[in-house]
């Protein structure tokens, strides 16, 4: 039985998380449309580990094309030298879900250590700080505290949302990973069953 299908919606699943990973890190990037606080480097530390641009986009999209891909081949074809090229494929395919999981794990990482951090934003003295640092991410449930960032406006809500999503968006990457992995093995393993049928109606 070919996993090749299966492939083929995870790789397509991949390519549109990935899509949506780069959107909401670059969004992260300008608070509420304004380009100010990224000019004056006011933006929290993690927003530049590029957590969804890179790991949670670029590094993902890589194994969704390569699980795409793997739709147009063969589901046991034999090469000349009697090799499965669909063997192949599928093995090679659990390398490319370990590169997305690795950018997906790393995706996951930033953002809930953005979470946990806090905006970098302007208190009531007129200093920049990250006036939610040490409170173990208890403001998340304490939406009364947000009031201690001044500026820039709705800071709190805008990084809480966003890197939420990236947190979100990076663990069903993960998952969709580790599913390409056992289909790549499982897959792998039915084509050099059908290649060994194919040889003895040689």
């Amino acid at each position: 039985m070919c996993c090749n299908q299966c492939s083929r919606y995870l790789g397509a699943s991949l390519c549109v998380l990935a899509a949506l990973c780069i959107t909401a890190n670059v969004l992260l990037y300008f608070p509420h449309g304004e380009t100010k606080p990224a000019s004056e480097n006011h933006l929290s530390r993690f927003v530049s580990f590029f957590s969804g641009i890179v790991g949670g986009g670029l590094l993902v999209f890589l194994p969704g094309y390569v699980f795409l891909g793997l739709e147009r081949e063969n589901c046991c074809c034999c090469l000349g030298n009697h090799s499965c090229g669909k063997r192949c494929a599928m093995l090679s395919s659990v390398l490319a879900a370990l590169i997305g999981i690795a950018g997906s794990g790393y995706c996951v990482i930033v953002a809930a250590l953005g979470l946990a951090e806090g905006p970098l934003c302007k208190n009531s003295e007129q200093q920049w700080d990250y006036p939610f640092a040490n409170t173990e991410a208890k403001y998340l449930v304490e939406s009364s505290s947000w009031s201690k960032c001044i500026e820039p406006e709705h800071i709190v809500e805008w990084n809480t949302t966003l890197f939420s999503i990236l947190l979100a968006l990076g663990a069903i990457e993960f998952i969709l990973c580790l599913i390409q992995i056992l289909n790549g093995v499982l897959g792998g393993i039915c084509s050099y069953c059908c290649c060994r049928q194919q040889w003895y109606d040689c």
